[in-house]
């Protein structure tokens, strides 16, 4: 489909990527709202942790009436309490919606049982979270992914567009680093260090549990030396979840390569001043080319941020992806 020429207007002292990238961050607070949390077992004898915002107690229903559902994927090192988890799951149960937040392997309450973790290409836990939403008799699903969770959702979509479960009607993924290895590149650059210092050093709390629990398999001695993606991917991501190297993992792992794939609508919003995205993350190209994939490139917005001031508390990008799904059940 063409590209879709945005209505977001950052305010005036948000425009900048930088700025509303930070902004929500520091500044929205918003409390839990979930009636239920569940642990769900996956097929290799790990779980996942998921919360449910829903417009019944999921605790004392059995959902003998089918009802709509959004799955929420979070970002890189994100949970499903974030504020634009938060936001999202409240803005979408007022228009009649049940949410279900899911938390990564190790972004949950504890550290998962085995030596994987989480990554950009690992669809198989969103599989299982579909089926099992499909299972408690959600007849139309749609994926809203965040960030990594965005390439999870629509890498998910195209590469498995044949197996897809068919209560799935649409997809929307936000602030999408589409091309895994440009976007890796990006956050190098010497302007986002601020994100990379935080990302590796979050990572590393996590590389330390898992050393403990796997401590011939993996070690954190230097740690310390890692300054980036490539050096992180390449010492952890790659070897642990079966791939070569980090060029490897990046390649089979980036979703821009399966959107001419994906079979049913599905929104991509990036703005043009997200400082994590390089230009091969605006698939403008295959938007063109495809009759299901709508992309939108507002001129700010950030990564992730996209803040506006409503009286309802909502952010802009929550109010798009509601009338988005609107046009889908139409």
């Amino acid at each position: 489909m063409p590209n879709i020429v945005s209505d977001y207007r950052a305010p005036l002292f948000l425009r900048n990527g930088h700025l509303n990238t930070i902004y929500p961050s520091l500044f929205r607070k918003l409390k839990p709202t979930m009636c239920y949390r569940e642990q769900i077992d996956t097929q290799d004898n790990d779980f996942l942790f998921l919360d449910w915002y829903t417009l019944d107690d999921l605790s004392h229903s059995d959902l003998s009436e089918p009802k709509r559902l959004v799955i929420i994927s979070h970002g890189l090192e994100g949970h499903s309490e974030r504020p634009y988890v938060l936001g999202m799951a409240n803005h979408l149960n007022k228009l009649g919606w049940d949410a279900l937040a899911w938390n990564f392997r190790t972004c949950g309450p504890v550290m998962n049982r085995q030596k994987r973790f989480y990554h950009s290409g690992a669809t198989d836990d969103l599989a299982r979270v579909i089926q099992h939403a499909s299972e408690r008799g959600y007849q139309q699903i749609a994926l809203v992914g965040f960030s990594m969770g965005g390439n999870l959702s629509l890498l998910h979509a195209g590469r498995e567009s044949a197996s897809l479960n068919k209560a799935v009607i649409g997809v929307v993924g936000i602030s999408v680093p589409c091309d895994l290895e440009g976007c890796a590149n990006q956050l190098a650059k010497p302007q986002n260090s601020i994100y990379m210092k935080r990302f590796l050093r979050d990572l590393h709390h996590k590389m330390a549990a898992k050393q403990q629990a796997f401590p011939d398999d993996i070690c954190i001695d230097n740690y310390q030396d890692i300054r980036n993606f490539k050096q992180f991917d390449d010492l952890y991501t790659a070897p642990l979840h079966g791939f070569k190297d980090a060029t490897d993992y990046w390649t089979q792992s980036s979703c821009l390569q399966y959107l001419p794939d994906i079979c049913l609508p599905t929104l991509l919003i990036n703005a043009q001043d997200d400082p994590f995205l390089s230009e091969s993350a605006y698939p403008y190209h295959e938007a063109d080319a495809s009759s299901m994939l709508y992309l939108e490139t507002p001129a700010n917005g950030g990564h992730v941020g996209f803040v506006s001031f409503n009286n309802d508390g909502s952010y802009w990008i929550e109010q798009r992806v509601g009338g988005f799904l609107k046009d889908i059940l139409k």
